[in-house]
Protein backbone atom coordinates (compact mmCIF):
# COMPACT_ATOMS: atom_id res chain seq x y z
CA UNK A 1 0.00 0.00 0.00
CA UNK A 2 1.31 3.42 -0.92
CA UNK A 3 0.80 6.28 1.51
CA UNK A 4 0.35 9.58 -0.25
CA UNK A 5 -1.98 11.71 1.80
CA UNK A 6 -0.81 13.28 5.02
CA UNK A 7 -2.80 15.27 7.55
CA UNK A 8 -1.58 17.33 10.46
CA UNK A 9 -3.79 16.91 13.53
CA UNK A 10 -4.75 20.41 14.67
CA UNK A 11 -6.74 21.68 17.68
CA UNK A 12 -9.97 21.90 15.66
CA UNK A 13 -9.69 18.16 14.86
CA UNK A 14 -9.76 17.06 18.52
CA UNK A 15 -12.53 15.60 20.66
CA UNK A 16 -13.04 16.54 24.35
CA UNK A 17 -10.53 13.81 25.29
CA UNK A 18 -7.77 15.64 23.40
CA UNK A 19 -7.47 12.97 20.70
CA UNK A 20 -8.39 13.04 17.04
CA UNK A 21 -12.17 13.16 16.60
CA UNK A 22 -13.29 10.04 14.73
CA UNK A 23 -15.67 12.04 12.56
CA UNK A 24 -12.82 14.22 11.27
CA UNK A 25 -10.77 11.16 10.37
CA UNK A 26 -13.71 9.47 8.65
CA UNK A 27 -14.39 12.63 6.62
CA UNK A 28 -10.73 12.67 5.50
CA UNK A 29 -10.87 8.97 4.58
CA UNK A 30 -14.09 9.32 2.58
CA UNK A 31 -12.77 12.35 0.71
CA UNK A 32 -9.41 10.78 -0.12
CA UNK A 33 -11.02 7.49 -1.13
CA UNK A 34 -13.45 9.35 -3.41
CA UNK A 35 -10.55 11.19 -5.05
CA UNK A 36 -8.73 7.87 -5.51
CA UNK A 37 -11.85 6.32 -7.09
CA UNK A 38 -12.30 9.34 -9.39
CA UNK A 39 -8.71 9.04 -10.60
CA UNK A 40 -8.96 5.28 -11.08
CA UNK A 41 -12.29 5.40 -12.93
CA UNK A 42 -11.65 8.62 -14.85
CA UNK A 43 -15.02 10.04 -13.82
CA UNK A 44 -15.88 12.74 -11.27
CA UNK A 45 -19.31 11.21 -10.71
CA UNK A 46 -18.66 8.58 -8.06
CA UNK A 47 -20.51 8.02 -4.81
CA UNK A 48 -19.73 6.13 -1.63
CA UNK A 49 -21.85 2.96 -1.52
CA UNK A 50 -20.38 1.04 1.42
CA UNK A 51 -17.82 1.33 4.20
CA UNK A 52 -17.06 -1.78 6.26
CA UNK A 53 -16.67 -1.91 10.01
CA UNK A 54 -14.27 0.64 11.42
CA UNK A 55 -12.15 -0.25 14.43
CA UNK A 56 -9.90 2.42 15.92
CA UNK A 57 -6.83 0.64 17.30
CA UNK A 58 -4.85 3.64 18.53
CA UNK A 59 -5.35 7.35 19.13
CA UNK A 60 -3.80 10.35 17.48
CA UNK A 61 -3.09 13.60 19.32
CA UNK A 62 -2.60 17.25 18.41
CA UNK A 63 0.58 17.75 16.41
CA UNK A 64 0.67 14.20 15.06
CA UNK A 65 1.10 13.73 11.35
CA UNK A 66 -1.02 10.91 10.06
CA UNK A 67 -0.99 9.35 6.63
CA UNK A 68 -3.68 7.58 4.66
CA UNK A 69 -2.98 4.71 2.31
CA UNK A 70 -5.62 3.62 -0.17
CA UNK A 71 -5.46 0.76 -2.67
CA UNK A 72 -7.96 -0.64 -5.16
CA UNK A 73 -8.74 -4.28 -4.39
CA UNK A 74 -11.49 -5.10 -6.88
CA UNK A 75 -13.14 -3.66 -9.96
CA UNK A 76 -16.82 -4.42 -10.50
CA UNK A 77 -18.81 -3.53 -13.61
CA UNK A 78 -19.95 -0.19 -12.14
CA UNK A 79 -17.97 -0.12 -8.89
CA UNK A 80 -14.52 -0.08 -7.38
CA UNK A 81 -13.60 -1.56 -4.01
CA UNK A 82 -10.82 -0.05 -1.93
CA UNK A 83 -8.98 -0.73 1.30
CA UNK A 84 -7.59 2.02 3.53
CA UNK A 85 -5.02 2.12 6.29
CA UNK A 86 -4.34 5.14 8.49
CA UNK A 87 -1.14 5.30 10.50
CA UNK A 88 1.04 7.73 12.41
CA UNK A 89 3.67 9.03 9.97
CA UNK A 90 6.45 9.18 12.56
CA UNK A 91 5.85 6.03 14.63
CA UNK A 92 4.21 4.00 11.81
CA UNK A 93 1.69 2.81 14.43
CA UNK A 94 -1.67 1.86 12.89
CA UNK A 95 -4.61 4.06 13.84
CA UNK A 96 -7.29 2.21 11.90
CA UNK A 97 -7.91 0.00 8.88
CA UNK A 98 -10.98 -0.01 6.68
CA UNK A 99 -11.08 -3.42 4.99
CA UNK A 100 -13.57 -2.46 2.30
CA UNK A 101 -14.98 0.70 0.80
CA UNK A 102 -17.13 0.56 -2.32
CA UNK A 103 -17.65 3.47 -4.70
CA UNK A 104 -20.11 3.41 -7.59
CA UNK A 105 -19.44 5.04 -10.94
CA UNK A 106 -22.39 7.16 -12.15
CA UNK A 107 -23.41 8.28 -15.60
CA UNK A 108 -24.68 11.75 -16.47
CA UNK A 109 -28.20 10.58 -15.53
CA UNK A 110 -27.04 9.85 -11.97
CA UNK A 111 -27.48 6.09 -12.36
CA UNK A 112 -24.76 3.41 -12.01
CA UNK A 113 -22.77 3.17 -15.24
CA UNK A 114 -20.11 0.71 -16.42
CA UNK A 115 -16.60 2.14 -16.17
CA UNK A 116 -14.64 -0.41 -18.20
CA UNK A 117 -11.66 -0.51 -15.82
CA UNK A 118 -10.12 -3.79 -14.67
CA UNK A 119 -6.85 -2.86 -12.97
CA UNK A 120 -5.16 -0.14 -10.95
CA UNK A 121 -3.93 2.83 -12.96
CA UNK A 122 -0.66 4.21 -11.60
CA UNK A 123 0.35 7.85 -12.01
CA UNK A 124 3.65 6.88 -13.64
CA UNK A 125 1.72 5.02 -16.35
CA UNK A 126 -0.69 7.88 -17.08
CA UNK A 127 1.97 10.02 -18.68
CA UNK A 128 3.86 7.47 -20.82
CA UNK A 129 4.40 8.41 -24.45
CA UNK A 130 3.54 12.05 -23.83
CA UNK A 131 6.73 13.18 -25.58
CA UNK A 132 8.26 14.57 -22.39
CA UNK A 133 11.52 13.24 -20.94
CA UNK A 134 11.11 11.02 -17.87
Amino acid sequence: MNFHTRKWVKPEDLNPNGTLFGGSLLRWIDEEAAIYAIVQLGNQRVVTKYISEINFVSASRQGDIIELGITATEFGRTSISLTCEVRNKITRKSILTVEKMVFVNLGEDGLPAPHGRTEIKYVKDQFKDDGLPE
